[in-house]
């Protein structure tokens, strides 16, 4: 298996398919495995680059993770993108991943070319965020579709990983940790919003959000499926995808 080596760590990596780079990046508490039945979608249109985050699948664990777990995993995507010597890749990130993929395009706008950010909250976490957290991630470790999707995402030490992840989030909510390491209207990168209107993890206000966030970039457009849960990339995986292939002009 490939792997390339982060701060003394090994981060797990996989390519398919043939075509400008296209990076999916997964949400918290997933691993790449969760776009593999996707690949078929993109993978005659893109070369596409699957990696699981430090502490999730097939990479090597960590004691915890910091409350700025969005802004640390996108130094991690650097790391990928120049161990594979590119020079401009397009990002997929879905739930936390799309924090990630917007962090890494104010880090490194010369890195990337078009991000595409999948089903998040945007600018800031709901007052409720935590306890929200806290009820799900109880709820579905207790849930058996839940705990095998856990299971097929991390392996035996699912639990482990979920309570870490679980840790780290509800600190980032509570202390108020700032989602992006740069103000949002730094952004240059085009940006795609997407998002489900039935999505019930994410904020009410998504498609409001999404709006003002376009108009502080400098380029962002707006997607919004009237149907369909959490996330669009998943539940609504064949339109999504052609969505996708169209805004990055494969």
């Amino acid at each position: 298996m490939p792997y390339f080596h982060y701060q003394s760590k090994k981060i797990y990596y996989r390519e398919t398919g043939f075509g400008k780079p296209l990076v999916m990046l997964h949400g918290d508490t997933a691993s790449s495995v969760m776009f593999e039945f996707l690949l078929p979608l993109y993978q005659e249109s893109f070369r596409v680059i699957l990696m699981d985050f430090l502490g999730n699948g097939k990479s090597d664990r960590v004691e915890g993770f910091p409350e700025n777990i969005w802004i640390t995993e996108a130094e991690q995507v650097i790391g990928l993108i120049e161990h594979l010597k590119l020079e401009k890749v397009n990002l997929l990130g879905t739930s936390g991943g799309a924090w990630v993929a917007v962090n890494t395009a104010l880090k490194r706008p010369d890195l990337i070319d078009r991000v595409v950010a999948d089903s998040f909250d945007g600018r800031t976490l709901h007052e409720d965020f935590a306890e929200n957290l806290l009820k799900e991630r109880a709820f579905a470790k207790q849930d058996l579709h839940a705990r095998q999707f856990y299971e097929w995402c991390q392996g035996e030490d699912w639990e482990a990983v979920v309570d870490l992840n679980t840790q780290a989030l509800t600190k980032c909510a509570e202390d108020r940790i700032p989602l992006f390491c740069r103000p949002l209207e730094d952004l240059r990168t085009p940006i795609l919003f997407v998002g489900s209107a039935e999505d019930e993890m994410c904020r009410g206000d998504m498609e409001e959000e999404y709006a003002q966030m376009s108009r502080l970039v400098q380029d962002g457009t707006v997607h919004m499926f009237k149907t369909g849960g959490h996330p669009a990339v998943l539940t609504n995986a064949e339109p999504f995808a052609g969505v996708v292939i169209e805004y990055l002009g494969s």
